[in-house]
């Protein structure tokens, strides 16, 4: 139960103070309250309502700047819509009459040029707050919308410049609200429907703007299945979406000409109607070439075989380092034992598994030594071995059991000297010869004169080099027969991609060997496969065409078994699904002669673009089978 308390009247008159009312913040840039209040008084809606120029100038600007805005809404004010409409109501009615022909050439009269920019802005702010769905959904159950845009698009010329930028617009709002839109019959007056001035806009204007607007209302309203029996098969739409197909760098022309293409070959009276048109096999080279023109690929590689073993095609031999003139001299004139360590250090390297006997050790030492004793007296082998620890830390001499006892230096290794490849080399006296190996042929072959040919006594000698078998032979022969055994002055020039190295058939194979031919055949040097992959998803131009392609491909194979069936492979729209019930249906609505007809040239027509057809690749799998059954469709469907 509710208590109330009482209070006391007091005697006399006394004024009850109001409660403060907060006035809300006077915002900027157009957003001022007395602009936007929602009251049927509004500052704008007056000014739109009373005829002055100067006031609805002023109205329309601010109105233009706050449609702009995603919070703006038709609704907030009430009244507003109705006087948005009349500006353009009275351009298609009365203003746009007065736009003749000598009007193009000669300025209007200002008043009547302010009232006609009136129209077109009022239009513009419908257009823009029609992008909102609330906004657009209030101006699609508007009674005034309907009638504006079909006197617009009946009545206006399409073809006049005063007028495109009024259509546009008025194009646009349509685009807004075709979605529920629901088409007359086809029995109905022309007047009640937009179709007709739209194929006509998209089909023969010369406007690009007019052109994409038109296409993609119709487009719209036609993917409305209850609005896709107006499509005809000689829509004027149609001609256009083929003509602008080459003009591959107009995106938005493109993008609008393969929507409503899409939209009308949807349709199956159309699919098939356009199996018989004469540039359906034009029309889809046009759309393959599309994907491939968006299509964007990458280089990928890698190896499939197993790793090259190679080997310097130079070769070098390593060969035991002995002391030069200049070691040798520098050497004697030092006293024991530095020169002992200064020996070691020129003649041994420090190598963790190298090892030496000692007897090895002390005879180096004392070969080299021993003809100049006179000079220093050469160290004892025991005061040799035990140097070595000092010069190289790491070796030790160590005796290891046998049988037999083996005496060795282990820790150290002797010094190698690199040299190129004996093709240098002296072979005469059958290899035998001592003389280390040359730097060229030319000093070669000055050797084998002087030290070879010319000291031998008599007019014919043997040829001794290496095996060879001439036996008797002038001298003077012997000059020009001893180069058949040498190297050319100057080798053949190597091919570019010929490597600086041979390829050997196993790790650890020995390089070089006396007769290379004999060698196992090695694995291939390069086994690297590359190829083209997409990297990035195709646009969503691609992605139509693509299915327009799918569409017509399902048409022409309709009676194959070649056409997609819906399984869990092909999944989603086109795809056949077997219905016992619609088979038995077609069983009874055999295909008519003229869809024999179109199927047989959509199959020619896929085999004509098949080559194309193999260029494309796509990065989604699915896609990428669509793809691939149409090429297959190409290689075994019969025409």
């Amino acid at each position: 139960m509710t208590t109330y308390a009482t209070v006391p009247q007091t005697a006399g008159y006394r004024r009850q103070t109001p409660a403060p009312v907060h006035p809300r913040p006077n915002l900027t840039d157009d957003y001022e309250r007395w602009y936007t209040e929602a009251t049927p008084n509004n500052r704008m809606l007056l000014s739109l309502r009373s005829g002055i120029d100067s006031e609805v100038a002023w109205a329309l600007d601010r109105l233009c700047r706050l449609c702009q805005n995603e919070q703006f809404m038709l609704r907030a004010i009430p009244g507003l819509t109705d006087a948005l409409f009349e500006w353009p109501e009275w351009y298609t009615k009365e203003g746009a009459r007065m736009f003749t022909e000598e009007s193009v050439f000669f300025a209007l009269p200002p008043q009547k040029e302010r009232r006609r920019r009136h129209a077109i802005e009022s239009l513009f702010i419908l257009r823009n707050a029609a992008m909102h769905p609330s906004n657009a959904e209030e101006l699609a159950v508007h009674p005034k919308t309907r009638d504006l845009i079909l006197c617009t698009l009946h009545d206006l010329k399409p073809d006049s410049d005063a007028n495109s930028e009024f259509l546009l617009y008025v194009i646009e709002i349509l685009q807004s609200i075709a979605v529920s839109i629901i088409l007359p019959p086809p029995g109905a007056s022309p007047k009640a429907s937009p179709i007709g001035p739209l194929q006509q806009i998209a089909g023969f204007s010369s406007n690009r703007s007019l052109i994409i607007a038109a296409l993609t209302a119709l487009t719209i309203m036609y993917s409305s299945p209850g609005n896709a029996s107006h499509l005809t098969a000689d829509s004027p739409a149609l001609e256009t979406s083929m003509n602008v197909l080459p003009l591959i760098l107009d995106k938005d022309l493109i993008d609008a000409a393969l929507n409503y293409m899409y939209a009308h070959l949807s349709y199956p009276p159309m699919t098939k109607a356009f199996l018989l048109h004469p540039r359906m096999p034009g029309t889809l080279r046009l759309l393959v070439s599309l994907i491939l023109a968006d299509q964007m690929e990458e280089n990928v590689s890698f190896e499939i075989g197993l790793p090259a073993y190679t080997a310097p095609a130079k070769s070098y031999t390593a060969k035991d380092h002995d002391l030069t003139k200049e070691e040798l001299d520098t050497l004697l004139a030092m006293p024991e034992p530095q020169r002992c360590y200064e020996w070691m250090k020129a003649m041994f390297v420090a190598k963790a598994d190298g090892e030496l006997t000692q007897v090895d050790f002390w005879n180096l030492y004392k070969d080299v030594f021993l003809p100049y004793q006179d000079r220093y007296p050469l160290l004892v082998a025991s005061d040799v071995i035990k140097n070595v620890t000092t010069v190289f830390p790491q070796a030790q001499a160590m005796v290891l059991p046998g049988p037999p006892q083996r005496f060795v230096v282990r820790g150290v290794d002797r010094r190698k000297d690199l040299s190129a490849s004996a093709q240098f080399k002296c072979q005469w006296d059958r290899s035998q010869c001592p003389a280390e190996v040359f730097a060229s042929t030319g000093a070669l072959y000055e050797h084998i004169l002087d030290q070879h040919i010319t000291p031998f006594d008599g007019t014919h000698m043997p040829c001794l080099w290496a095996t060879c078998k001439q036996v008797d032979i002038t001298k003077a022969q012997m000059r020009g027969h001893v180069l058949t055994h040498l190297p050319d002055m100057q080798p053949p020039p190597k091919h570019p991609s010929q490597p600086d190295t041979v390829t050997l058939p196993s790790p650890g194979y020995p390089h070089p060997v006396p007769d290379p031919t004999t060698r196992p055949i090695p694995p291939a040097r390069s086994t690297r496969v590359t190829y083209m992959r997409p990297h990035v998803d195709p646009p969503p131009s691609s992605l139509t065409a693509l299915l327009c392609l799918r569409v017509l491909f399902r048409a022409s194979f309709a009676s194959s078994d070649t056409a997609p069936r819906a399984d869990e492979d092909h999944f989603g729209f086109p795809g056949l699904v077997d219905d016992p019930e619609e088979d038995a249906e077609e069983e009874r609505n055999k295909n008519t002669d003229s869809d024999m007809e179109g199927e047989r040239r959509g199959r020619k027509a896929f085999i004509g673009i098949r080559y194309l057809m193999e260029d494309v690749r796509l990065r989604h799998e699915t896609f990428q089978g669509w793809v691939t059954e149409m090429v297959d469709a190409g290689l075994t469907g019969t025409t």
